[in-house]
C-alpha cells in the first residue's frame, strides 16, 4: 500500500486532497471546499451552520478564491465549449469567416504594396476572436477535451467570474506573444493558449492547497513536450501561444489565490488582472509600432 498518498475527498474519493474541513475534518477537494473565516468547510457543515433559509450573496458559501459557490460549478466551462463548437460549425458553413477572425499580424489583402489587414492594421479583435476559432476537427476535439479536464475543476475552485478572467487573459496573453514573436503574415488560431493558461493557474492552485505536485508537473511537462516536438505539418502548433498563455495564467492565478481575505483579497485579485492586462497591452502596442 502507498502510505504516502493523500486521502481522497469524502464526496469524490478519486480526487486526492491535502485539505480537510475545519469542523468535521473530512478531506475535501476544490469543488467541495467552501471558504470560512478560518480555513475551509465542507458543504454539509456549511448547511448545518447556516440553516436552511435563503442567504444573501454576501453571506453565501465561497470558493477557495473567494468566488460564490455555484449550483453548477462547471457552467462557464460548458458555455466556453459551446461557443467554440458553435463557431467551428459556423466556419464550416462559411470558411471566409475564419480569415476575418484568425490571428494575423499583418498581411497584404491582394498584392504587395496594397491595403493591409491584421492586428497591425487596427484589427485588435483578432487577438481574442482567434482564441475561439478552430478549422480542423482534431484541433477542436483536443482543445475542448483539455478545456473540460483542466477547466472544470479550476472553475469549481475559483468561481465563475475569476475563472473566466483567467481564461480570457490567458488567451489574450498567448495571442500577444504570438503577435510579438511570429512572422506577421502567419495566421494562428485555437484555444490552446487559454487552456495552457488554465494549466498554469492549476499549478498555482495545487501548490496553494498543498496537493501532490508531481501529477500536475508531469502534465505541464507533457504538454510542453507536445508543443516543441515536431509532429508533422498537419499538426503544427504555436509554441508562442502555449508559453504566453501558460505564463499569463500562472501570473493571474497567483493573484487569484493569494492567501488574503476581504477587500484586500479583491484588490489583489483584480489589481493583478489589471496589471497583467496592461503588460499584455504594452506588448501589443509595441509590436504594432514596430510593424507600422
Amino acid at each position: 500500500m502507498d502510505t504516502d498518498r493523500l486521502p481522497g475527498c469524502y464526496r469524490h474519493p478519486d480526487r486526492d486532497t491535502g485539505i480537510s474541513c475545519t469542523r468535521c475534518e473530512r478531506p475535501i477537494c476544490p469543488e467541495c471546499m467552501i471558504s470560512a473565516s478560518v480555513g475551509f468547510q465542507c458543504p454539509e457543515c456549511v448547511r448545518e451552520g447556516s440553516g436552511t433559509g435563503h442567504r444573501p450573496i454576501a453571506n453565501a458559501p465561497r470558493t477557495v478564491a473567494g468566488g460564490v459557490v455555484a449550483s453548477d460549478p462547471h457552467l462557464v466551462t460548458k458555455i466556453l465549449i459551446g461557443i467554440n463548437v458553435l463557431l467551428f460549425l459556423v466556419v464550416l458553413a462559411d470558411p471566409v469567416l475564419a480569415v476575418q477572425l484568425e490571428l494575423i499580424g499583418g498581411q497584404y489583402r491582394e498584392y504587395p504594396g496594397g491595403p493591409v489587414h491584421g492586428v497591425a492594421a487596427g484589427e485588435y479583435h483578432r487577438l481574442l476572436t482567434s482564441v475561439f476559432l478552430h478549422v480542423q476537427w482534431w484541433h477542436i476535439i483536443g482543445n475542448m477535451i483539455a478545456l473540460w479536464v483542466i477547466g472544470g475543476p479550476l472553475e469549481a475552485a475559483l468561481g465563475r467570474v475569476r475563472y473566466l478572467a483567467v481564461f480570457l487573459l490567458s488567451g489574450l496573453g498567448g495571442s500577444a506573444l504570438v503577435y510579438l514573436l511570429s512572422e506577421p503574415y502567419v495566421p494562428t488560431l485555437g484555444a490552446s493558449g487559454a487552456v495552457f493558461g488554465l494549466l498554469g493557474a492549476t499549478v498555482v492552485l495545487a501548490k496553494r492547497l498543498r496537493y501532490e505536485m508531481r501529477p500536475v508537473i508531469v502534465m505541464v511537462v507533457l504538454m510542453l513536450v507536445l508543443t516543441f516536438v515536431p509532429l508533422g505539418s498537419a499538426l503544427t502548433v504555436s509554441w508562442q501561444a502555449h508559453v504566453g498563455g501558460l505564463i499569463t495564467g500562472a501570473l493571474v492565478g497567483l493573484g487569484m489565490l493569494m492567501p488574503t481575505s476581504g477587500r484586500k483579497r479583491a484588490l489583489v485579485q483584480w489589481g493583478t488582472c489589471a496589471v497583467t492586462f496592461l503588460l499584455v497591452a504594452a506588448v501589443i502596442l509595441a509590436r504594432t509600432a514596430e510593424l507600422t
